[in-house]
């Protein structure tokens, strides 16, 4: 089965219409980290003409730092900034008669509730409360894949193309100097590596398994369009 292609998009990064032909589904920023109202309409009408599939793409309000700094919020709180930006996306898609497919959490929240089951609970209630239909996206073999399919939830097991990874699984800090990969060889290696074998390298050189159902590339990466275009190839042949 061919593994889908997400990307996070509609952040002002300006290079949606390029990345959308190579790609099989879209997360859209819902304006608490990056976008607005004009910017997630711009990106499903483009999505629309490509029939490709669109998600929420929720985040903690930070636009200062993009939504890629952790912030503790009561329960409560974390469950209405979730269903707020459900509303607000919903509400666009109707626009354009679109049926959104998933929600995938940005940014901290999203590496957040990777290693918080309690995080995870929320963000997997607020999405099912909203809408049980909808399939959540989530770090592979993490907790907001075990939480979500314990609450009933339809998920897929995330990983990440222009990512390093630790030995538990989680990804390196972006504060880390070899968080990223950026050199197109190696990336489309890890992603063959992953969807073929079902397994990644770590950064200490150790193979470990992961369940790869979606694989994503950031849009606000140096090398995004070449990224997508050479992943789209690759697929094909997985």
């Amino acid at each position: 089965m061919r593994p889908d292609i997400n990307c996070d998009l509609g952040e002002g990064i300006g290079n949606d219409a390029l990345i959308i032909p190579y790609i099989t589904s879209a997360n859209i920023a819902c304006g608490y980290h990056a976008g607005d109202i004009v910017t997630m309409q711009q990106t499903i009408a483009i999505c629309l003409k490509h029939n490709v599939s669109i998600g929420a793409h929720p985040s903690f309000l930070d636009r200062e730092n993009f939504g890629r700094t952790e912030i503790n919020l009561p329960v409560d709180d974390l469950y209405e900034l979730l269903t707020q930006q459900l509303i607000i996306f919903s509400e666009v898609a109707d626009i354009f008669d679109k049926t959104i497919n998933h929600v995938k959490p940005h940014g901290a929240l999203y590496n957040m509730s990777a290693k918080d089951a309690l995080i995870a609970n929320i963000i997997a209630k607020a999405v099912n409360d909203f809408d049980s239909n909808l399939i959540l996206y989530g770090l592979s073999g993490s907790h907001s894949i075990s939480v979500a399919n314990r609450m009933g939830l339809k998920t897929a097991s995330e990983v990440f193309a222009d990512r390093t990874y630790q030995d538990d699984g989680s990804l390196t800090s972006r504060s880390k100097p070899d968080a990223l990969l950026k050199n197109v060889e190696k990336m489309i290696q890890q992603v063959w590596q992953m969807t073929k074998d079902g397994t990644v390298t770590t950064i200490s050189g150790k193979s470990i398994p992961i369940k790869a159902e979606t694989i994503c590339i950031h849009g606000d990466g140096e090398h995004a369009v070449e990224f997508a275009n050479a992943i789209n190839k690759l697929v094909t042949t997985v």
